[in-house]
């Protein structure tokens, strides 16, 4: 997104794409893990204090969540597409198979002979 600095989003994505919690300003180099018992110990973090911040980390959690989405609705997309071109693919293989079955099976009614035309 335009509000994010340059690399921000690629580290943010990878929070999201681990289902692990996005760090706030003030959180960097700590662990999910470990800013999540600080906080049930009683501590507010820099970044949980502040609606400003607060507003940011959401907008920001918005536009990798939907670059997310984006990018899981094309993979969908392209396999549908795929499947789509393999069944038609399917199609034409099956009413070429019928039409070289009707041939032979005409060829072995009139002796092989070939046809006049």
């Amino acid at each position: 997104g335009g509000a994010l600095m340059p690399g921000e989003g690629d580290a943010i994505a990878a929070f999201v794409q681990k289902n692990m919690r996005i760090p706030r300003r003030g959180e960097v180099g700590w662990q999910s893990d470990e800013i999540e018992k600080l906080e049930t110990s009683g501590f507010v973090m820099s970044g949980s204090r502040h609606k400003r911040m607060n507003a940011i980390r959401i907008r920001k959690e918005n536009q990798i969540y939907s670059a997310e989405e984006k990018r899981a609705l094309a993979l969908i997309t392209f396999e549908e597409k795929q499947q789509a071109e393999n069944k038609l693919i399917n199609d034409f293989r099956d009413q070429l198979k019928e039409r070289q079955r009707k041939q032979r099976n005409a060829d072995a009614a009139t002796g092989g002979a070939p046809k006049e035309g």
